[in-house]
């Protein structure tokens, strides 16, 4: 195998943030941080933990959805990517906002707002439109895309990538390269800091996360600034291995970043907003823009050093980690509201809904992968599409992973 050609560490790590998710939004149900439903035992013990990867776990998804565009513009004719994409992508978002989400609004309002009414009764509100579910000033949307808001974003990206792409031709292989001989030593930690602090000090404040696709333009400028990164570095052999020599260092960065973040967040609120203290926020904004970059460099030096290979799993996983992503978090929430009536121990409760969120999804998705009209659904292409989307020389079908 040529490892310069073949990036089988991203499949790898892209099946590892999915899984991850499952974690970290049964997580949600447990901190004070707000969330569709809450445990009655919800605190902030475990939220060190959930910073770990909070930063810098999407902003990974979607550098490696950047590096997986990059390697099917090679393959494809630009409107028939777009055209593809669109298919893999808006498909199963339109079933999955009128199927699979809505029995966490159903869950979120019957908790938050002491709604009374079946389930039936609440589908013909939401297909409707209907924004009269409100806690004071906070009324929930519907429909709603709630975590598949991230495939929104990608096909939004994808279809600006497209764009761009098809307006510079050659051109774009030589920002490519310009790029890859730029990020060279400590510039591969301090350039992506840098554009990510710009972003964080000019629109964090005036653009609030949304997920709403509109009016969320800091969100934007870090998401679509790391995809285009990823599509950037795609083809750059030397780059990943450069990468890969920095590892070890990267991850010192990553755990001091995050043990400075942890720090500082977990301050009272009386102390974090003396003077003393406030003097220092711009320096702990830059800090978070160190645990955004840094993890994912460290994540995938590490990926490239240990799992560069291919095995009959990682096909299997790949396929799989699309449908998973969209049921986990309706499982999770629903099963969290089923179980609170047992009351039991946090703990036990959390495992129990890690291990039935996995087992469910992927009970799922095997009958899903096996019946040919439901597969689209899911963003699940041909039966045959068997092969990584990170591969440069690989057959046509290697462009169907990756989402």
């Amino acid at each position: 195998m040529n490892h310069n050609n073949r990036l089988y560490f991203l499949d790898w790590i892209r099946i590892f943030a999915f899984c991850v998710l499952i974690f970290y939004h049964t997580g949600m149900y447990y901190v004070t941080w707000d969330w569709h439903v809450k445990s009655p035992f919800a605190s902030d013990a475990i939220e060190p933990l959930m910073i770990l990867s909070s930063p810098w776990r999407l902003g990974l998804l979607f550098m490696i959805s950047g590096v997986a565009t990059a390697f099917m513009l090679k393959k494809f004719r630009v409107g028939a990517l777009l055209r593809q994409r669109s298919w893999r992508l808006l498909v199963p978002l339109i079933f999955g906002m009128f199927v699979i989400v809505p029995p966490q609004a159903y869950f979120e309002v019957v908790e938050k707002v002491a709604y009374q009414g079946s389930y039936a009764e609440f589908m013909r509100l939401y297909v409707s439109g209907y924004h009269g579910f409100c806690r004071g000033s906070d009324c929930l949307a519907m429909p709603t895309w709630n975590h598949l808001w991230f495939v929104a974003y990608l096909w939004a990206y994808t279809m600006i990538a497209g764009l761009i792409v098809w307006l510079l031709g050659a051109r774009f292989q030589k920002a490519s390269d310009a790029m890859g001989r730029l990020l060279s030593g400590w510039t591969i930690v301090v350039l992506p800091v840098l554009v990510l602090a710009i972003a964080r000090f000019t629109l964090a404040d005036r653009f609030p996360a949304t997920h709403a696709l509109t009016n969320d333009w800091y969100n934007h400028a870090q998401y679509f600034f790391l995809f285009s990164l990823g599509a950037l570095m795609a083809v750059q052999g030397g780059l990943w291995a450069k990468i890969e020599t920095l590892r070890w260092t990267s991850l010192g960065l990553w755990l001091t970043s995050w043990a400075l973040i942890v720090c500082y967040w977990s301050m009272p609120e009386a102390l974090a907003n003396t003077p003393e203290v406030q003097q220092w926020r711009p320096v702990f904004r830059v800090i978070y823009c160190l645990c955004q970059w840094t993890p994912i460099l460290t994540v995938c030096g590490f990926g490239r050093r240990h799992l560069n290979f291919d095995s009959a799993k990682r096909r299997y996983l790949t396929e799989a980690v699309f449908p998973v992503y969209i049921l986990h978090q309706t499982l999770i929430v629903s099963m969290a509201h089923w179980m609170k009536p047992i009351k039991l121990a946090p703990g036990i409760e959390g495992v129990f809904l890690i291990v039935l969120t996995f087992g469910f999804s992927f009970g799922v998705f095997e009958v899903v992968r096996r019946i040919a009209v439901l597969r689209p659904l899911f963003g699940l292409g041909p039966l045959t599409s068997q092969t990584s989307a990170y591969a440069a020389q690989v057959p046509a079908a290697a462009a169907t992973h990756g989402q």
